[in-house]
């Protein structure tokens, strides 16, 4: 598998990301490696916080929350999914499938043995995250879902989806930063932008973020929809507590909130929340407040069964 890393220089003096780069190699699933690259903050011997970025953003996401959640003693780990921020790429778009994301992220937990999590995901965060908690009980405590949903293709994602599928694949430019910017409330500035853009030093090193939008199962015959709709059995049962925290002004997973409370059994009697102020990237807009949310929920979840 051929693969590109991103140059260290690239991350160098980003506004608001002092963390320390971790790394890890997993199998790339053709017999050879692939290094992720990981926040990780906060006490080691504290439960970790399991922060999944969504498309086409990296673990820059999520700066304003980590603060937050170390600030309560906990240990906030923050992952660069594979094609992504300091994580390696490989270069042909056919190297990239949903369940070649899910088993790469699968590996990074197993090598470092992560457990009694608190799964935050948030846009591909939740199609890969909820898989994954669906498929290891053991190792997740609870989870908090934002902006997020789990696809069978049973049903169509939405015309909101739709036109952003279409838009990845038949602009010209693929501009992350200018992406990211289009998708929260706020206006960011010209360094933030940057940041987003970082990883990403031509095309070359976007195969991994134009291929996600392809990934997403919109037809019941898609690769991912059996898998998926497996996890959704178990999900379906889910006890553990679960809280939704969804934006005001998120076109693409607005309702998604309510569906997964209503099919959710541990989303009864949550307090969930709705971020006022923020768009698909609520961690940008509104990432100190969703993050006071998720130490809320922690607090009031101790104790539960799990």
């Amino acid at each position: 598998m051929e693969m590109l890393r991103t140059p260290d220089e690239r991350f160098a003096d980003l506004p608001g990301f002092p963390f320390e780069p971790h790394y890890v190699e997993v199998p790339s699933g053709d017999g050879g490696s692939l290094r992720i690259h990981y926040v990780d903050e906060g006490p080691v011997g504290a439960n970790p916080v399991l922060l999944l970025h969504g498309e086409p953003s990296w673990s820059y996401l999520y700066r304003k929350m980590i603060p937050v959640l170390t600030a309560a003693g906990h240990r906030a780990v923050a992952p660069d999914f594979v094609g992504f921020g300091r994580s390696d790429k490989p270069v042909r778009r056919e190297d990239y499938a949903y369940q070649r994301h899910v088993d790469w992220t699968r590996a990074f937990l197993e090598v470092l043995d992560l457990r009694n999590m608190t799964l935050v995901c948030q846009d591909w965060g939740g199609l890969i995250g909820l898989r994954l908690a669906a498929e290891h009980l053991d190792r997740f405590a609870r989870i908090v879902a934002a902006n997020t949903f789990l696809p069978t293709g049973d049903r169509s994602p939405g015309e909101a989806f739709l036109a952003w599928q279409r838009y990845s694949q038949e602009t010209p430019e693929f501009h992350v930063g200018g992406i990211v910017k289009g998708g929260c409330v706020t206006d960011l500035p010209p360094e933030v932008v940057a940041a987003y853009d970082a990883p990403f030093p031509d095309d070359r090193y976007k195969a991994g973020a134009r291929q996600f939008p392809t990934l997403v199962p919109i037809s019941p015959d898609d690769p991912a929809a059996a898998p998926n709709r497996k996890a959704w059995e178990v999900l379906l049962r889910w006890d553990k507590p679960f809280l939704t925290a969804f934006s005001d002004s998120d076109r693409i997973t607005r309702g998604g909130d309510r569906v997964l409370q209503a099919m959710i059994p541990g989303a009864k009697g949550q307090p969930h929340a709705t971020i006022e102020g923020a768009g698909h990237f609520l961690q940008e807009d509104k990432g100190e407040e969703l993050a006071a949310v998720v130490v809320d929920f922690i607090a009031r979840s101790r104790g539960v069964p799990s």
